[in-house]
Formats: C-alpha cells, structure tokens, sequence
C-alpha cells in the first residue's frame, strides 16, 4: 500500500507533542533569524519566501528579512531555494547541504542544524516542493508573540501519490464558502498547500445550485476567476466539477448553447489543468449522449487551455448493466480528451472492479465525499440516531481515524484524491486526508499535532489534537451510554479556558468547542427525553384504573415537558459560538439567523432541539384515540401503542439502527475494507427536520438497514420452533424502491413490490424454511433500483 519507506529517506522529528517543554539543546530560536534567497529565484519561490514572512509576521510579529547573499557575520539563517541551486550559495561548513538530494518531485529537504552556524534549510526538488518545504517548517515551528523556535529536525521527503486536492466551490449550499472574500479563499489555499495539497477544484456558476447568494461578496464568475489566479500564483493545478444539468445535448441549438456557456467560463480563467464531468449526480447522460458531448467539449477547452484533460465519473443514482457496460466500453477506446476516470459518490463498481474493467493505462481518480455524515458515499458507522436528527448531513465532523481507514483501504488502486466537500464543516477531514496522500503510514495525530499548532497554539497542539480525536470517539456506539462525551466536552472547556491570543481568534478552535458543547447537550436531552417517554409509558399503564382519557392527557404533559430545557448553558455557549463562526467565516448555522440555504445541510443548528423521543407521534396517536367513543376501544388502542412492537410468544422483533439490533445481518465484507457499503449493508437514516410527516411514525421507522444498489441484504435467524408457523411483518424505508424477498435463496415470499405506498406489510413464511430451525430471509431490489430499506421486522408465531 505505502511506498514511504522508500521515499522517507530520514523522518526524525524531536518531541514536537510537548511544545514549550523541549530543552534549549533540541531547538533553535529563529527571532532574530534571516531569510537567503538568491536573486535569480522565480517567482513560485519568491512566492513561498513571501508567503513565510507573512505567516511568522502573524503569530509572532517578527518579519524576518530576506537577503540575496551569505551574511558575513555570524548569524541564524534560513535558506530557502532549489536543491539544484542551494549549493551555489551555501558554504561548505554548512553540512545539511550535503545531504539535501531529494529523490521525487514536488518533494523536500528540510533540516535544522547548529553546530557551526545556526541555519534551517529547506530545498525543495522543484518550486511546488520549496512551497511544501515552508510549509512542513511553519508546521514544525513553535510561536509567542515577539518568539519563534524549531526543534531539530531533519527530513527528506517527497508524496506518496501525485494528486492530492481539494473541491472548493462558491455556491450557497456549502453554507460557509458563498460568504467567503477572495482573501479568505487564497488563504485556505495556502494553508491547504501548507500540507502537500496540490490540486484545487472549483465549481462554474452554472451547477445543481443557485447562482447567488445573500452573501456572496463577489459574482460567482469573478470569484472563480479570482480565486483560479490564486492557485496559479501557488503553482497549484486547477480543475473544475463540471456537470451536464443542461436540459438538451442532443440537438445542434442545445449542444451549442451548453457549449457557448462552457466556452465563455473556460475563456475567463488564467489556468485550467483539467475537468471532471461526472455522467449524473447531477444530470443524467446516458453514455451514448454523455462520450459525444465530451468529444465536443474537448476542442472548447483545448482552445483556451491546450494541455487541460477531461476526467469523466461513471456516476448514476440508477444505472442498468447496460449503461455501465457502454461507459466502461468508450473509456476503454481511450479518447485523446480523456485524463483519467474518478471513483465518485454513486459509482455502482466498486473501485477494485472499476481498476479491472478500465485499461490500465487509463489512471484512476478518487472523489471521497469527506464532507457528509449521513446519506453519504462514506457515512458514520453506527451513528447514533440522535445525533442523526440533530446534526444532520453536514456537522462540523472530524473523523481523523475514519478518514484514514477509508483512504488507506483503497489507495492504492488510484493516482491520488481530490475530495468532495460542500464548506467548512469538513475541515479537519481535508487535511488528514492530504496527510494521508502525501505518506499513507503517517499517524493521523501527528497531522492533527502541526494542524494544532500552526492554526491554534503550539504550545497546545497534542491537547487540540487529542481533542478532535476525542470528537470521533464520541460518536462510537450508544449515545445515551457513552462516557465519552463528558470526557471529551472536560477536554475542550480546560483549553477554553487555557488557550488565549492567537488561538481564541481561530475559528477551527471554535469549531471543535461547538462540537463538544453540542454532543455534551445532545446526550443531556437524549437522557432526558428517553426518561420523559418512560415516565409517560408508566402513566398509560394506568389507564384501566384513571381512565383512558385521564391516562393520555397525563401522558402528554409529561411528554410536553420536554420543552422544559436541560443544560441550558451548554445551548447558550453553542448558540453564542453559532454566531462567533457567523461572523468570523460566514459559517451559516441556521436558516433565520444566519440565512443557510437549507436545514438539511449546513446548517445544523436548527436541529438543536429537535424531538429525541416518540413524542410526536405518541401525541398523534392521543388526538387519534381521544376521538374513539367506546372506552374499551380507547382501553384497546392504548394497549396497542404501549405494545406496538411486541412480536407475541415465541415471536422475535429487530428494531434496525437500535443498539445491537444488526446482530442478524449478515454482512460478508468487514467495515474496514468496504467503508462505503458496496458489498454490504449500512444504516441510514431519515434526517429532516420538523417534518410534519414525522407525527404519522415512530422514531425506528426514521432509521433503516439499507443495502445500496443490487446488494442483497440477509437477516438469519435461529433457534425457531421446527413445528411451528410463522409470518414475517416487514417495515420498509423511506425510498420506495421496488423489492423482493426469499427465505433460504430460494423460496419466494413476495416478488418485487412498490414499498412507498404501504410500508408496512406482512407475508406468510413457507413451513419448509423455519422447518430446520433456522431462517434466512434475503431482500433484493430490481436492476436500475437504488437498494433495499428495512426499518423494523417482527417474526411472528402462528
């Protein structure tokens, strides 16, 4: 998988976890450090000396001077240039100059000696690799305010792969982005740089989005262009997410149209270095139309960028046989346009397959979706359903561990990643991940250790990066019993109150503290809310003695009392951070206060206090009962709710997204090498919020085992009684596909059916299948479908 062995000739760095602590012998103070470039640099380098004085000027304020030759006198140097022109001008006294050959482009040599003379190197293969040398040593180095030291290290090092990058795109739904100044946008793209990032992905004004925005500050082509110039001056590649969500490319006036627009976009901007067209998701082009409008399309953009090269994606919410095969077949003809193929969010083949059907001549590109959390290429495992409901798609989500898993368990079929990302929330994700293209052995917390200290506080960096290791564990299994939170929410108030200065100003500070203070109150109303529910079960049960309107009136209020809010100052400090994020980096939080586009995406904060219980549609079942005339009727419905998913003797019931309840599926490919459920199942959830919908079902039918695609998914059971009958009720999910079920592969119990009008259904089980003892139940989907949903099942005894 990993190739760093070979292209880490020497990786040594000090204890640079314990900043502040190191003794005077393991760093060199650069306060009074100055800068060597030759006179002859280009402008990339001139770039990344500039770029260098700029970032020590704000965390410390020292502005380093920069010189053309070897001082005289004795004094701290950092030298700064190519590895082919550095030994030029360095005295041979200096001994790092003769170690400094790096092998790979766009790769480094960085080291820090003062034996003789006190003096920092950095070398780079190439101008990219100066720009990532200054970047590891901003990295490295430890600040205060009129200080600045590096440990002494030494390293020579070059990327594991050679496309590393990230989507950037001025548009409303990422809810942060769209509020962005251009300085804002070039600044994330120096800092993203800063970790080996080398491509930058930008979306056109005409996508599956609005073209403005309440907050843009710019149009959404002067932006482009502005921020296209941006990544030229770093030396980074430009690509553009270009989709087909025009509505004609058949005709002559249609293909000229969509034509014209690509043509004028493409004219405006100083670099393009390729596109991704992706067949769908948006759009809907069969291969038959989607390869001929690429033949088109190449002449426009080789017109205004020669060298640019099209990627395409075999994406589609619901692709035949048929189409897959015809897209694979007109890569495999290898068109003069093409650059490559990406592995995108809804790709039917898995990338193992894809790498198979394609020339191998044709590189493979990945699009990671490291952005969503749910309904997701790569969702959370095992989510708890609460915060499902109150975090929803698009959360600040730090998953370092995650990320790592899902990059490493399939990169080496690949040339590299340019991830998919819809804003800010993904932040910490992004750069783990170019950590992880640059050398995929590196630890993810040494990334989160330099990521700490060069954007928070060095002299906290292994306590914020423990601390957004610690946001990952509070979403592991069972919310309402996970210790963690409080833990982690301890964490992250001790550094509110200890980092100070620079670090309080950073919004990636406050986006980790939001997150603790929101999971912390999530688990306090969960607790709650689960309690009030319980409280108003006991209350039902009392209703043959209080009477059954007495009993429901009862129940309601104290199911009402979960207006009666618990940790009210945790809501305070998140709402209070909410607005701190506004107006920092227009990280739109809400729809009303901060003017999200939507509250399933980005804006999370209005699922703060969204229902944890069955509130909803128990108070939906009360006006339901309160209208029955007869009291043995009302007597009777209360017992039906209290026992809505009793299965009966010898029966069994599996509510899918509760604590334990996937233990009967059977999954054959481990999470760990099939992140993104090609192979196997997940589960999913139903996320809106305030749906009035919502009142007509429990909270386990928002929530369901889902096998994308054709994947099959299997429920076993065991233990049956041989002599028995039994039935099977199934609770579908929400998508409404067409689905079959068997039982032991090959007895039918119901052929493909619409699930979206009834959900709910019930079927005879064959007495051959339980006969042994066991059962095997398998739901499909048809071809072209987009999976199988199922919210709860019960196995009824005849």
């Amino acid at each position: 998988m990993s190739q760093a062995s070979v292209r880490y000739i020497v990786f040594f760095v000090s204890m640079i976890g314990l900043s502040g602590l190191l003794p005077a012998a393991e760093r060199l103070d650069l306060s009074t450090a100055v800068i060597v470039v030759r006179p002859e640099a280009g402008p990339a380098v001139r770039k990344a000396v500039a770029v260098l004085q700029e970032e020590i000027e704000k965390r410390t304020g020292l502005v380093p001077a920069v010189i053309s030759s070897w001082p005289t006198a004795p004094q701290t140097v950092i030298v700064i240039g190519l590895q082919s022109h550095v030994g030029q001008f360095v005295p041979d006294s200096v001994p790092q100059v003769r170690q400094r050959a790096v092998p790979s482009a766009e790769g480094f040599h960085l080291s820090v000696n003062k034996d003789q003379q006190p003096v920092v190197l950095i070398a780079g293969r190439d101008e990219r690799g100066v720009l990532y040398g200054v970047g590891m040593f901003l990295r490295k180095c430890e600040w205060a305010p009129g200080a600045l030291q590096i440990p002494m290290i030494s390293m020579t090092t070059s990327p594991e792969y050679p496309l590393r990058g990230h989507q950037l795109g001025y548009r409303p739904k990422t809810n942060s982005y769209d509020a962005w100044s251009h300085a804002q946008f070039d600044q994330y793209i120096r800092e993203l740089a800063f970790f080996g990032t080398n491509s930058i992905e930008l979306i056109p004004p005409v996508s599956d989005d609005d073209r403005t925005s309440r907050h843009m500050k710019l149009p959404a082509m002067e932006m482009m262009t502005k921020v296209a110039a941006s990544c030229d001056a770093y030396g980074l590649d430009v690509w553009i997410w270009y989709p087909n969500v025009g509505k004609d490319y058949t005709s002559k006036k249609g293909i000229a149209y969509e034509l014209n627009e690509r043509d004028e976009v493409l004219g405006r901007l100083s670099r393009v270095d390729h596109l991704l067209v992706p067949a769908g998701d948006p759009g809907d082009l069969h291969p038959d139309k989607f390869f001929p409008f690429m033949d088109s399309l190449a002449p426009v953009l080789r017109r205004h960028h020669p060298r640019a090269k099209i990627w395409v994606a075999p994406q589609a919410f619901r692709p035949t046989n048929d189409w897959l095969e015809k897209f694979y077949d007109y890569i495999n003809q290898k068109p003069n346009w093409l650059g490559g193929v990406v592995f995108a969010p809804w790709v039917k083949t898995p990338i193992t397959e894809l790498r198979d059907r394609i020339d191998l001549s044709v590189p493979l590109r990945r699009y990671p979706d490291i952005t969503h959390s749910v309904s997701a290429q790569y969702p959370v495992k095992d989510w708890d359903q609460a915060f499902a409901l109150t975090l929803h798609r698009e959360c600040y989500n730090p998953r370092p561990l995650a990320m790592k898993t899902i990059h490493n368990a399939f990169d080496e079929y690949t040339a590299g990643t340019i991830s998919y990302s819809e804003g800010i929330n993904d932040d910490v994700n992004k750069f783990v991940w170019s950590g992880q293209d640059w050398n995929s052995d590196e630890n993810v917390v040494e990334t989160l250790r330099d990521y700490a200290r060069l954007f928070i506080s060095s002299s906290h960096a292994d306590s914020v990066a423990h601390g957004y290791m610690a946001l990952e564990r509070n979403w592991e299994g069972s919310l309402a019993v996970n210790p963690q939170v409080e833990v982690t929410l301890a964490q992250w108030r001790r550094l509110e109150n200890e980092v100070s200065g620079f670090g309080r100003t950073q919004y990636r500070f406050d986006m980790g503290l939001l997150r603790a203070y929101y999971d912390a109150y999530t688990k306090r109303r969960l607790v709650y809310e689960t309690e009030l529910e319980m409280r108003a079960r006991d209350v039902l049960r009392t209703a043959p003695d209080i009477g059954s309107r007495n009993a429901i009136a009862s129940a309601g209020r104290v199911l009402e009392r979960a207006s009666e809010r618990v940790a009210t100052d945790y809501r305070d400090q998140i709402l209070d951070l909410g607005d701190s994020l506004y107006e920092k980096i227009g990280s739109q939080l809400t729809v009303k206060r901060h003017g999200a586009q939507n509250r399933i995406r980005g804006a999370f904060l209005d699922g703060l206090d969204e229902p944890l219980n069955n509130a909803l549609w128990f108070l939906a079942e009360f006006d339901r009962i309160h209208l029955l005339v007869d009291e043995s009727d009302r007597l009777a419905a209360i017992e039906d709710v209290l026992g809505r998913q009793d299965p009966g003797p010898g029966g069994f019931h599996d509510d899918l997204g509760a604590a334990g309840s996937t233990r009967r599926i059977v999954n054959t490919v481990p999470w760990e090498k099939d992140p993104g459920t090609l192979k196997s199942s997940r589960i999913a959830y139903d996320y809106r919020i305030h749906a009035e919908a919502d009142r007509a079902f429990p909270l386990a039918w928002k929530r369901q085992a889902y096998a994308i695609y054709e994947t099959e998914l299997t429920f076993n059971y065991d233990n049956l009684d041989p002599e028995a009958g039994y039935r099977v009720r199934v609770v579908y999910g929400t998508k409404g596909e067409k689905i079959q079920l068997v039982a032991d592969d090959v007895l039918q119990i119901h052929g493909l059916i619409e699930t979206k009008p009834k959900r709910i259904q019930e079927f005879e089980i064959p007495h051959a299948a339980t006969a042994d003892g066991n059962l095997r139940l398998t739901w499909s989907c048809g071809e072209a479908q987009r999976g199988v949903q199922v919210s709860e099942i019960w196995l009824l005894k005849n």
